[in-house]
Parts: structure tokens; sequence; C-alpha cells
């Protein structure tokens, strides 16, 4: 299955959300979407991500934007997470990793030697026509979300609004 592209539809889906009930990217058709992919709650780099675009939420939500983090976890773990750090952000969960399958982002990966398979940490921006905008695979967090902000944001410049799109 080839990787998802620029100007590809989103994979939708409608997942259980933190603090209960369900989040479908379909309901947010006509805002910005930052659909951030996380292997596991309360690991180093997955806080300090959560944490920056939790710190972040404010200038995302002035640009439109909402912003959802991804991952396996279960939703009683991402309620722990967040009231543990004060996460902001949407976090939903994907047991049977049907979006991060349709993402493509279930991946081998290696650990000291070791082969498994895991989330590949990656960030979607989609946009309000539900088309992915901006993606970044393997990302490294330092500066990441700032990095999506600025593309977020750029999503609002009139160049984004020429005609056909």
């Amino acid at each position: 299955m080839a990787d998802l592209k620029v100007g590809d539809l989103a994979p939708r889906f409608d997942l259980p959300r933190d603090g209960g009930g369900s989040l479908s990217l379909a309901a947010l058709l006509g805002k910005p979407v930052v659909l951030y992919f996380y292997p596991q709650d309360d690991t180093t780099g997955c806080t300090t991500e959560a944490i920056s675009f939790s710190q972040l939420k404010p200038e995302f939500e002035k640009s439109g934007a909402v912003v959802i983090g991804l991952s396996p976890d279960s939703v009683k773990k991402h309620d722990k997470f967040k009231s543990k750090y004060d996460l902001t952000v949407d976090l939903v969960a994907d047991e049977e990793r049907k979006a991060i399958e349709a993402y493509h982002l279930w991946v081998e990966k290696t650990m000291y030697g070791r082969k498994y398979m895991g989330v590949e940490r990656a960030t979607f921006l989609i946009g309000r026509d539900g088309r992915i905008a901006g993606i970044w695979r393997q990302v490294r967090v330092k500066g990441h979300a700032e990095a999506v902000l600025e593309a977020a944001r750029a999503l609002l410049t009139p160049a984004s609004a020429a005609p056909g799109h």
C-alpha cells in the first residue's frame, strides 16, 4: 500500500476519546486538524510532545486548528496521562490500530538491535477540505509543535485560498 501524500483525502476515523465519548474526523470537516500519532502515553518523548502541543494549543486555536493526539493506549490511560501533566489537547484511543494502520504508521522498529512492531511518531496537518496539507514522518520532538503551528498558520494565508483549492 502506498504511503499517504499531501493532497490525498485523510483517512476518516471515529474513536473513543479522553473524558468519554468519541471524536470523528468527519465531525471536524471545515476546520484544520493537527493529528499527531505517538507510540505511548507517559514515556519521555511522547510526554514532551504532548506538553508542547498543549502549551501551543491557544495559538493553534487562533489559527482555527484542532489538535488531536492519537495512540494505541486506552481511554483510561489517556485520562491519567492528561491529568498527570495537565494536558489540554484531545487524545483519542486507537486500541485496535485502525487509524494507525490507515495512516500507514504501524511499522517495524528497532531498539537495541531488537526488531518489533510499533507506532511511528508522525503528524498530519489536515485542511478544512479533509485533504492532507502537511506530513511529518519519523518526528523529532524538539521544535516539532512549533513547526506544525507555522504550517497551520500558513493554511490561513490567501495563497492557500486560490481558486480550485
